[in-house]
């Protein structure tokens, strides 16, 4: 369910604008109406609205103003207005669109639809850019703690027993009691790969192979690590 809000000067003009929008109540719940711009910049925030319905000419600031003066917000803005001079003002600021007084029908319909899909978008932003980060990102439980880890930032993985030892750019060192094999589908991407039963590498970390039965590794930290003859073939293919 979509949540508005209203800000017009005119009591009769926000009843009126509320009262069409009840033809979407099934998708869309007006949460505030307001008639003074100075009570809106203390609550509209508060309300958190999908989109607010902001009036341009109003007697203490108009609506370009109201925004400006509110700084950050995370809303859309129909802007509603009985003058048509302030397109190119309303498209500056990217609203969903800008409807003229007597607000039509069938215009308001096309804006909600818009609304929904500039809302559906957004939503959808938000989701890829946190399962981005989160997918970036490796939690490390320890004794001490947990750690936040990007995985950017790890060199090697190295088995320690039961316990697992990640080396991180800033030469960090974390021990963690898990095995190298439960954390070897967590870094199952194109920059790690196992190169021995002992050890998980970052392939941008590398900087030179050196021939041999297996091979052998060195990284940009200046370590050498060994290359099991059955890793070889795969980590040359993901080198090369």
């Amino acid at each position: 369910m979509l949540k508005a809000a209203i800000l017009d000067d005119e009591v009769k003009g926000s009843k009126l604008l509320s009262q069409k929008l009840e033809f979407f109540e099934d998708e869309l719940q007006v949460v505030g109406i307001f008639n003074q711009p100075a009570k809106a910049l203390n609550s509209i925030v508060e309300l958190k609205p999908d989109v607010l319905f902001l009036d341009v000419e109003m007697p203490e600031i108009n609506g370009f103003q109201f925004l400006e003066r509110l700084g950050s917000f995370d809303f859309e803005v129909i802007f509603t207005t009985a003058y048509d001079s302030y397109t190119l003002e309303a498209l500056r600021l990217s609203a969903v669109d800008y409807l003229l007084k007597p607000v039509d029908e069938e215009e308001l319909k096309s804006a909600i639809i818009r609304l929904r899909k500039r809302v559906a978008e957004k939503s959808n932003y938000k989701s890829l850019k946190k399962e981005k980060i989160n997918s970036n990102r490796l939690a490390l439980t320890t004794a001490e703690g947990i750690y936040i880890v990007d995985k950017t930032q790890i060199i090697r993985v190295e088995a320690m027993s039961n316990y697992s030892v990640f080396i991180l750019a800033d030469s960090k060192k974390i021990v963690v009691s898990k095995t190298l094999k439960e954390f070897e589908n967590m870094l199952d991407d194109d920059f790690f790969t196992r190169i021995s039963r002992s050890m998980i590498i970052n392939l941008t970390y590398v900087v030179k192979y050196r021939k041999g039965d297996g091979g052998t590794l060195e990284l940009s930290d200046g370590s050498e690590v060994e290359v099991s003859t059955q890793r070889k073939d795969a980590l040359l293919q993901k080198l090369f």
